[in-house]
C-alpha cells in the first residue's frame, strides 16, 4: 500500500502560516522543500556562524527560496535584513519574502480563509505578485529575473 498524503501532509512545520502555503503549493503541484539550508550570514573571528538565514521554502522548479513572514513588523525588519544580507553574500541565490498582506491573499484567493479575514485585517489591497518565472533547465539560464 502506497502513502497517499500530499507532501504537506509528511511534514512538521514551525507555524500554521507554512503549512497553509505548503498545502496551496501542493494543490498545484509544485514541488517544494522546507528549510531545506541555512546560509550564514555573518561570522565572528574564529569563523564560527555568528548569524544564520533559513528560509520556509525553496521552489526548485523556480530556484527560488520564499520566507513567510506574518508576525509583527520587528520581526519582519529583521527578515528583511537577512533576505538583503543573503543577496549580498550570494547574489546567485534568489529570495523574496512574503508579507502578511500577501499571505493572506493568498488565501483568500485560493478557498483557505474567508474574505472577512483580510478585510477585517488588513483592509483591501491588491493581488500578490512574485515576478518569477520557472528557471530554463535546457539553457542553463534563468527566463527572467524577478523585478
Amino acid at each position: 500500500m502506497t502513502d497517499e498524503r500530499l507532501p504537506h501532509e509528511h511534514e512538521r512545520f514551525a507555524h500554521n502560516s507554512e503549512r497553509q502555503f505548503a498545502k496551496l503549493l501542493d494543490f498545484y503541484g509544485i514541488t517544494w522543500e522546507y528549510e531545506p539550508r541555512t546560509f550564514t550570514l555573518e561570522r565572528d573571528a574564529e569563523g564560527r556562524p555568528m548569524q544564520a538565514f533559513t528560509p520556509d521554502f525553496y521552489l526548485p522548479t523556480y530556484d527560488l527560496y520564499i520566507e513567510i513572514t506574518t508576525l509583527n513588523q520587528k520581526l519582519v525588519t529583521k527578515k528583511n535584513r537577512k533576505a538583503r544580507r543573503l543577496q549580498e553574500l550570494h547574489p546567485d541565490v534568489r529570495v523574496k519574502v512574503l508579507y502578511q498582506r500577501d499571505y493572506l491573499h493568498l488565501l483568500v484567493k485560493y478557498g483557505l480563509e474567508p474574505p472577512s479575514q483580510l478585510s477585517e485585517q488588513l483592509g483591501e489591497g491588491g493581488p500578490l505578485r512574485l515576478d518569477v518565472e520557472p528557471v530554463d533547465r535546457t539553457g542553463g539560464g534563468r527566463e527572467a529575473e524577478s523585478a
